[in-house]
């Protein structure tokens, strides 16, 4: 049942004590990766338990954790709570509605006061109000009102409900790392804060490069279809009636698929000429999709895959969700785990995809049972405030920790500026051409510094050595046996500071067999099940954002600030490693637990609008709407609306077509008003230009304007998460290649004269500022 057979010493949150008072999602599934790294959580339930506990994914989410009821509306349960709060360093709350089941002076803002040494998390739906009737967290009202929904790859240009909600699950591990770095920032000023990372959080971090906003340039609906607008990065269907997925994203991997595909006339076609970037011109993506779906046809998936990967290029055939948990890749990882559940009986579900040297993960318990700790009440000391040092204003939580960042392309860069945006001092250390990746993903590479360096020379690895001696964390996700080959390894660097925090994110693992094996986004998505399961019995269907890239950053940040917790309390550093296979069942989790007697999980499906009739998204006269009513209520409340008549249901049973005719004659707000009116939650499907506009948005600086030179200045996203006493202020901007390379060596106490040397030989390069390009979407 345990991940680890490590000490018990050895824990990462040993003595870190959690009340959680949580339901929904993305509330327990924060306290569970807590719990995973043995903080002790206490679950508080009523006498009714949380509603969850009916849903598969309860028995992960709540492993580990132990069950109390108390009754809060009466002096004995209040009593009791607020024993356990007085000894508490975290709270958690989620799932929205708080307020019917938790009295004014449990809810989070109560306790901050109450409790000054008490990080308060607050994992919400939205932001702070939730905009939509009952207010219970919901991932396709929230995909619809912040702007995803419409980002979708779709035929019509409608909104496209994700069948699985990603963007809550990574909301949970963006909320655990901010909880984490508020406790690390505690250890220095002895006092707790408000954290909260909101369901528009959540989607900020999984869907950023969707999220860039150009006021000057008018938003299109998305209609390149369900394949994604590249003909180079995507999905094709083979003679034998299988797809497979092209990973053709780079100029290099470009060539040589053109090359094998015998296409080389599309470069030469004056409406290409020799341009990738121009089969990415909506007229030219018909044609040029046409052409390659053609030689695709020509022959079987395993054919192709053979081919393709015999001239390096990345590819790979799509397989079913129901796969990955019993993959060879993920047994592999650890990523498999059993467990046996007082409700389910045995669960199969993903494991914690953090492997941590010196303090790893430990899933011991099963899901407790409804008050099954109740007369086991912890008898925890009440916490004392502690620690004399007042935060930077403006700073961040990380203020003081120092990182370097020799990631590339886009998961590696993402977690060092996630990191940044916690108040961390990140280099971005990258070879002296340039990451191939940084100008179309400039959003990833943002709150850095640039330095370019030659690894590969010796004066260039003795002047990044000379730079760990004094860094807290390097981060890299390299393939198995780069850092090896730089001598950067994880030993190496022990060598230079004995007390190094080192993060990887690989594919497979550093020591699996299927480690060496080259590893996009979209294989990942591919192999574990993502893109057939958005197109359910369709075509699979090719999703807008990186998600597998995202979800390992993710990781690496969470993995990054529970080893500096640890490295604070203890002085011990250790490595970290993430990766890809387990980001990519950790993305889907409630999806893939196999339990008898559980629902089928949810699929999509061509253009998928959602469920149901009365739970999907309607066209307005103006717009679209996205609705999630039930079919035992709905009916009478649309009545009660007068949406549609009191007499009765449609005379065929058509809900789908009499509400279709019915929202097309009125206006998106119009309907939005008269559902939540009668307590059908629902929302608008908003483009991204509303988004902007949005007066809680401004005030949650979840946008801000990056100006870029002689371009237009572009919307960006911009705070991830509120922290009440610590949050950062200022903006991060990307910074060019080796913009800071200079200032970094002198900065690190290198003489001028060796600084010199270094440019000399070409080992450092001093770059220039950020030259903003346009580039059009490739997924």
């Amino acid at each position: 049942m345990s991940e680890s057979s490590g000490s018990s010493s050895s824990r990462a949150l040993d003595s870190v004590r959690v009340v959680d008072f949580s339901r929904g999602i993305a509330g327990p599934m924060a306290a569970m990766l807590l719990a995973d790294f043995s903080a002790d959580v206490v679950k508080v339930e009523s006498a009714e338990g949380d509603p969850g506990r009916r849903r598969p994914g309860f028995a992960m989410w709540n492993r580990n954790k132990r069950s109390i009821v108390a009754d809060l509306f009466s002096d004995a349960g209040r009593a009791h709570v607020h024993a356990l709060l007085a000894g508490a360093d975290i709270c958690v709350f989620g799932g929205g509605g708080e307020e019917a089941y938790l009295p004014a002076e449990f809810q989070p803002e109560a306790l901050c006061a109450t409790y000054p040494s008490l990080v308060v998390l607050s994992a919400t739906p939205f932001l702070d109000a939730t905009p939509w009737a009952g207010g219970l967290e919901s991932p396709a009202l929230l995909a619809s009102i912040t702007g995803v929904a419409l980002r979708h790859n779709s035929s019509t240009g409608g909104p496209v409900d994700p069948s699985f909600p990603h963007w809550v699950y990574a909301g949970a591990i963006w909320a655990t790392t901010a909880t984490v770095a508020a406790l690390i920032e505690r250890q220095h000023s002895g006092q707790g804060q408000h954290v909260t990372v909101g369901g528009v959080h959540g989607t900020l971090v999984t869907s950023t490069p969707a999220l860039v906003i150009d006021p000057l340039v008018q938003e299109a609906a998305v209609t390149t279809g369900s394949a994604g607008p590249s003909a180079l990065y995507t999905l094709y269907e083979c003679q034998d009636g299988r797809w497979i997925f092209l990973g053709a994203l780079t100029p290099k991997f470009q060539r040589a698929t053109i090359k094998v595909l015998g296409l080389e006339d599309i470069l030469e076609d004056e409406r290409i000429a020799g341009n990738f970037e121009a089969v990415l011109v909506p007229t030219n993506i018909p044609w040029v999709r046409k052409r390659f779906s053609e030689v695709f046809a020509s022959r079987s998936s395993d054919a192709w895959v053979a081919i393709l990967k015999e001239a390096g290029v990345p590819t790979t055939v799509l397989l079913d969700r129901s796969e990955w948990l019993a993959s060879p890749e993920i047994q592999s990882v650890g990523m498999r785990l059993e467990l046996d559940d007082p409700t389910w009986g045995k669960v199969v579900m993903p494991g914690n995809p953090i492997r941590m040297s010196a303090t790893p993960a430990r899933i011991e318990r099963a899901s407790p049972r409804l008050g099954e700790h109740t007369q086991q009440l912890p008898g925890w000391a009440p916490r004392a405030a502690g620690g004399a040092s007042a935060p930077v204003a403006g700073a961040g939580a990380l203020a003081g920790l120092r990182i370097i960042d020799v990631g590339a392309v886009l998961a590696g860069p993402y977690a060092g500026t996630l990191l940044a945006e916690l108040g961390a001092e990140v280099i971005k250390a990258e070879i002296p051409e340039g990451d191939a990746f940084r100008e179309r993903g400039f959003v990833f590479f943002r709150g850095q510094r640039g330095l370019a360096i030659d690894l590969t020379s010796e004066a260039g690895r003795e002047a990044f050595y000379d730079l760990v001696r004094d860094a807290d964390i390097v981060i890299d996700n390299y393939r198995v046996g780069v850092l090896a080959r730089l001598k950067i390894e994880h030993e190496d660097l022990k060598k230079v500071n004995p007390n190094i925090i080192t993060v990887s994110i690989t594919a497979f693992g550093e020591d699996s067999p299927f480690s060496r094996e080259p590893a996009f986004d979209g294989l990942l998505q591919s192999r574990s099940g993502l893109f057939t399961a958005q197109g359910g019995n369709d075509a699979p269907v090719m999703i807008s954002v990186p998600i597998i890239d995202g979800t390992s950053a993710l990781l690496a940040t969470l993995g990054a600030v529970l080893a500096a917790f640890h490295k604070i309390r203890t002085g011990e550093g250790q490595h970290v490693s993430v990766t890809m296979a387990g980001a990519a069942a950790l993305a889907q989790c409630e999806e893939l637990i196999e339990a008898q007697g559980r629902l089928p999980a949810s699929k999509g499906g061509a253009d998928y609008a959602g469920p149901t009739a009365f739970d999907r998204s309607y066209r307005t006269r103006d717009g679209w709407i996205r609705m999630q009513g039930d079919a035992d209520t709905a009916p009478a409340l649309l009545a009660k609306a007068g949406i549609v008549s009191r007499d009765a249901a449609p005379p065929s049973g058509d809900w789908l077509a009499t509400l279709t005719s019915t929202f097309a004659e009125r206006a998106r707000d119009e309907v939005v008003a008269l559902l939540n009116g009668v307590g059908i939650p629902a929302v608008p499907a908003r483009r991204l230009g509303e988004l902007v506009a949005d007066p809680e948005y401004r005030r949650w600086g979840v946008f801000a304007e990056l100006d870029r030179g002689s371009m237009s200045p572009v919307w960006v996203p911009n705070r991830y998460a509120h922290f009440s006493r610590t949050e950062r202020q200022d903006l991060m901007t990307p910074a060019g290649v080796g913009e800071h390379s200079v200032e970094v060596l002198h900065d690190a106490g290198f003489s001028q004269e060796r600084i010199d040397r270094l440019l000399e030989q070409g080992a450092v390069r001093q770059g220039t500022p950020f030259i903003y390009r346009y580039f059009a979407a490739y997924r």
